[in-house]
C-alpha cells in the first residue's frame, strides 16, 4: 500500500518535475508579455517619429528636387504620385531648386513607362523643361531611390537636394538620405487627400522598423 501511494502522488521527482514545468510556463508567459509591451512601445515611438516629418523651413535653394516614386496607374501617375509631383512643382516655381531627379523603376512588366518616366512626362506637360529633368529608372525601394538618385546627381554635377515625398514617408526618407551621405539634405513633404492614412501609416511603421534594422548593416 505504501508503494502504491508513493507512485500515485508522493514522488519527490514528480513534484520537482511539476515545479519545473510551472516555472517554465511562468517564464514563457512573462517573456511573451514583455515582448508584447516592447513591441507596442516601439510602435508608439515609430509612430511619433513618422508624424514628426515636416518641410524644411527656411529652405535653402538646392541643386535638385529628388521626387521619390510611387506606383503608376497604367500610363499615368497614381493620384498619390500626382500629389508629390504637384508639390514638387510648387517648390520649383517658388525657387527651391533648379533641377529635378525623378526616381522609380517599372511597377509591372507590361507597363509602358517606369515611375520615373511617368513623372518626367507629367512634369514636362506642366511646363518644366525636359533638359532639367534627370531620370533614375531602376529603383524598387526608398533606399534604392536615394542610392541611385545620388549617383545620378553626382553624374550631373548636382550636390544639394530637397527630398520630396509625403509626410508619412518623410522621416524615413530623410534618415536614409543622411545615412547615404547626402550633403545637408532638405525635406519637402505634402499631405495626402487621396490615400488612407490608417493604411499607409500602419505600413510605414513596418517599413520604418525594417529600415532601422537595415541601418545596422550599412
Amino acid at each position: 500500500m505504501e508503494w502504491y501511494v508513493y507512485q500515485r502522488g508522493s514522488s519527490p521527482i514528480r513534484r520537482v518535475s511539476r515545479k519545473r514545468r510551472y516555472r517554465r510556463k511562468r517564464f514563457l508567459w512573462a517573456a511573451l508579455i514583455l515582448l508584447i509591451v516592447a513591441g507596442l512601445t516601439w510602435c508608439a515611438v515609430a509612430f511619433s517619429r513618422i508624424n514628426s516629418a515636416e518641410t524644411t523651413v527656411p529652405m535653402v535653394k538646392a541643386d535638385a528636387g529628388v521626387i521619390l516614386g510611387m506606383s503608376m496607374w497604367g500610363d499615368e501617375p497614381s493620384p498619390g504620385l500626382k500629389e508629390r509631383l504637384d508639390y514638387a512643382l510648387e517648390l520649383y516655381q517658388a525657387g527651391a531648386f533648379s533641377h529635378f531627379v525623378v526616381s522609380g523603376g517599372l511597377d509591372q512588366p507590361d507597363y509602358k513607362y517606369t515611375e520615373a518616366e511617368g513623372m518626367k512626362i507629367y512634369l514636362a506637360a506642366h511646363g518644366v523643361p525636359e533638359d532639367i529633368i534627370y531620370l533614375e529608372n531602376r529603383s524598387t525601394s526608398t533606399l534604392e531611390n536615394l542610392q541611385f538618385s545620388k549617383v545620378v546627381m553626382q553624374q550631373e554635377g548636382l550636390s544639394s537636394a530637397v527630398i520630396i515625398t509625403h509626410d508619412f514617408h518623410g522621416r524615413r526618407a530623410i534618415e536614409i538620405a543622411r545615412e547615404l551621405g547626402f550633403a545637408n539634405p532638405e525635406l519637402g513633404v505634402t499631405t495626402s487627400e487621396v490615400m488612407s492614412m490608417l493604411k499607409y501609416k500602419t505600413r510605414e511603421i513596418l517599413a520604418y522598423t525594417n529600415w532601422k534594422m537595415q541601418q545596422l548593416s550599412l
